[in-house]
């Protein structure tokens, strides 16, 4: 910092200052948000049976934990959705390295692509549980269908986007095309993997609480559907707040080791 000139720490103090400033409006519209909540259910202004109301939910949170059945939910809806995202991020990396690599077969597939990736995928509800069964193994296989076409499509898009004059420069450098894959293609591509692995952090959720609506024992998506049934809206809210928790913290390790990456690597190729 003494190396820097007075204008330069300056700006460093500004931008500084801009980040926290950023940071307090988050947390002040959070705060607010949940203020106005819990006055509006106890002035009676608003019906706290049919939305709940924080203090109603922090109860349920602590009688959820207390009775072990929080941690339940939370590790299997948490299994499921790591198991799904990971399985669609490395089959999604697999299949757009296959279509990059042979023209034809990605010229057939592509408007395949394009259908199955507007195809309603709950629709396909019924079948996937014949295919593999009710409970842990249909969820996952939901899980991965919701992000596995989106993730195939937006990196093999990145792929073909990269600057044809490097791609010429390595054939004239008689580059094979697994050199060209290692060398060129997938460094240049980092960022856009890892903007793609953000994007399923959200698609992993989804299909993980799209599949549990339709068979599942137990899970944060079992819990809001029990909640539901009952008419029991403070388990409903409070199972859906903790896992908007748990969506923020896996955006939040993705987030950070995309930073990593970042950092680590040169992507100017």
């Amino acid at each position: 910092m003494t190396n820097y000139s007075k204008e330069h720490r300056a700006y460093l103090k500004r931008l500084k200052q801009r980040k926290a400033g950023i940071a307090i409006g988050r947390w002040a519209v959070i705060l607010i948000f949940i203020g106005l909540w819990e006055l509006l259910a106890q002035t009676k202004a608003i019906d706290s049976f049919i939305t709940s109301c924080p203090s109603e939910m922090a109860t349920t949170l602590v009688m959820l934990f207390k009775t072990g059945s929080l941690a339940k939910h939370i590790g299997v809806t948490l299994l499921e959705t790591v198991v799904g995202f990971l399985l669609a991020t490395v089959l999604g990396l697999i299949v757009a390295i296959a279509l990059w690599w042979f023209e034809i077969a990605r010229k057939i597939t592509e408007p395949y692509l394009v259908i199955l990736n507007a195809l309603p995928k709950i629709a396909l509800g019924p079948v996937i549980i014949i295919w593999v069964g009710a409970g842990t193994p249909a969820i996952i296989v939901m899980a991965l269908l919701i992000s596995l076409i989106i993730t195939i499509m937006s990196i093999l898009q990145g792929f073909l986007t990269v600057d044809e004059g490097k791609i010429r420069l390595f054939k004239t450098m008689k580059a094979t095309k697994m050199q060209t894959l290692t060398k060129l293609i997938l460094p240049s591509n980092i960022p856009n993997i890892m903007s793609v692995l953000k994007v399923n952090v959200g698609l992993s959720w989804v299909g993980t609480i799209m599949g549990e609506y339709l068979v599942s024992k137990a899970g944060l998506g079992y819990l809001i559907i029990y909640g539901g049934t009952v008419f029991q809206l403070n388990i409903v809210m409070t199972a859906t707040l903790v896992l908007c928790i748990l969506a923020a913290l896996m955006y939040w390790v993705i987030a950070i080791i995309e930073k990593i990456v970042n950092k680590r690597y040169n992507f100017n190729v």
